[in-house]
């Protein structure tokens, strides 16, 4: 079963993203390779503090003046929208979580000093090779498309979603990716700090859109079902979508507005679940729905088996 499970993942990964031999190397902290040319990205990006916006002000300048104008899907009660960044605007942002365990698909999540996150679409398998935790990059915003898919801030090129009628950020292609973002100095993950979640603001709908996307740590809970058996992901529990979400209990009870939401094809989809308390840590995303109806559900994304910590 697990030869077979990784046939599929690598043939998805040949068919989606082409294999890239050159980003499963041993080297993947120092993206020179010991040159003084980086062989990702464009190197004849300049860096212009006149130019530089954090993210919390893109996102200012951006979705939050539509998250006023957009209306809801009426039958799913969720927002989609995409806008073309037309300012020659630049962000400098670190990356937090990537690929290298099957959990996260053909995207990174970056942060920046402004303690807000961003996820950044691109059509290819292999992220972590080039784009590990703590690497620092300066992206070119110009022309590509931010906005909102469900409840998520993404970046990345304009879709349209024709028999839906839903327009979105979706995945750019490598070429894009490559002529706008330049690799700055090597990985520093020691930099990389998740924040603890605050669970007074579970509700919270300013914390929900500042906090979405970011890397963050949720302390002694447990995982509802638990029984040393149940696995974070089985084949014979997915969804339409090859994922499958678990209930987090927050002081000894269900919570169904926070869950785990793990890959079939995560390295750690088999394995079971902790039985007792855990610290979760990941890219905590907002699952979409219209706080005004249903409310907001937190979806945390394990980067690896080892953001799953169990308390002693």
């Amino acid at each position: 079963m697990k030869k077979t499970k990784y046939i599929k993942f690598l043939v998805a990964a040949m068919l989606l993203g082409g294999l890239a031999t050159s980003c499963m190397d041993d080297d993947w902290n120092d993206p020179t390779n010991g040159s003084t040319t980086v062989p990702f990205g464009n190197n004849n990006i300049q860096e212009d503090d006149s130019k530089i916006i954090s993210i919390k002000d893109l996102k200012a300048q951006t979705v939050d003046v539509m998250d006023q104008k957009v209306n809801y899907d009426e039958r799913h009660n969720l927002p989609f929208y995409a806008i073309r960044i037309e300012n020659d605007w630049q962000i400098k942002v670190r990356v937090t979580g990537n690929d290298i365990q099957g959990n996260i698909y053909n995207e990174v999540s970056v942060e920046d000093a402004s303690g807000e996150g961003l996820l950044i679409c691109i059509q290819k398998g292999g992220l972590y090779g080039f784009l590990p935790v703590g690497q620092e990059i300066l992206v070119n915003l110009k022309d590509l498309y931010i906005g909102i898919y469900g409840n998520n801030v993404q970046l990345g090129t304009f879709y349209k979603n024709n028999e839906k009628g839903r327009e979105y950020p979706g995945r750019m292609l490598l070429n894009t990716w490559n002529n706008h973002f330049k690799i700055l100095g090597v990985a520093r993950p020691d930099l990389v700090e998740p924040e603890v979640f605050d669970l007074t603001k579970l509700k919270d709908e300013s914390y929900i859109k500042s906090h979405r996307n970011k890397l963050m740590t949720l302390e002694n809970v447990e995982m509802d079902g638990a029984d040393g058996k149940l696995a974070w992901a089985p084949e014979a529990d997915k969804d339409p979508g090859n994922g499958v979400s678990r209930t987090v209990k927050i002081n000894g009870k269900a919570q169904s507005l926070m869950v785990v939401r793990s890959s079939t094809y995560a390295d750690f989809a088999a394995k079971a679940m902790p039985t007792g308390k855990v610290n979760l840590t990941g890219i905590f995303t907002v699952y979409a729905t219209n706080p005004s109806k249903k409310g907001y559900t937190w979806q945390i994304l394990l980067r690896s088996d080892s953001d799953i910590e169990e308390v002693k």
